[in-house]
């Protein structure tokens, strides 16, 4: 994540449009964005601060609470798809996207690829072939 451009910048960007000067032609000056430079301008007369909002950070996922229910479900019944296990959640009242469904076992490390217990789908080219009539016995 980027950092906020420092609070020196903002006082003298800020300083420089209450002295008259238009925000567009002070970010040029400043090498900001006019875009940086407007919302500054406007922060500061609605609010008379400067300074950068807080950070937002990560949000938690909904499902960590449900983490030892949701690695039991997988344990129990290995060859469950991500709709299943959502489709369970939502009986918990638990509304998530599959997406949602998917990061929480991929930070768990558990992925859902095909093995043996899920039978592969094969290409078009590797379904059995019948025989040629050459091959065929010849009983007539």
């Amino acid at each position: 994540m980027a950092r906020a451009y420092s609070e020196d910048l903002r006082v003298r960007l800020v300083g420089i449009i209450e002295s008259g000067r238009s925000a567009r032609s002070t970010a040029k000056l400043l090498s900001v964005s006019a875009s940086t430079a407007v919302k500054w301008a406007q922060r500061w007369r609605r609010e008379k601060s400067v300074a950068p909002s807080q950070s937002r950070g990560h949000r938690r996922s909904p499902l960590e609470a449900h983490a030892a229910w949701l690695l039991k479900l997988i344990e129990d019944k290995v060859d469950l798809t991500l709709e299943e296990i959502r489709a369970k959640l939502a009986k918990r009242d638990v509304h998530v996207a599959v997406s949602t469904v998917w990061s929480f076992y991929d930070r768990h490390k558990i992925s859902f690829k095909k093995n043996r217990v899920r039978e592969r789908t094969g290409s078009r080219g590797r379904r059995r072939r019948t025989r040629a009539l050459e091959s065929r016995s010849r009983t007539a």
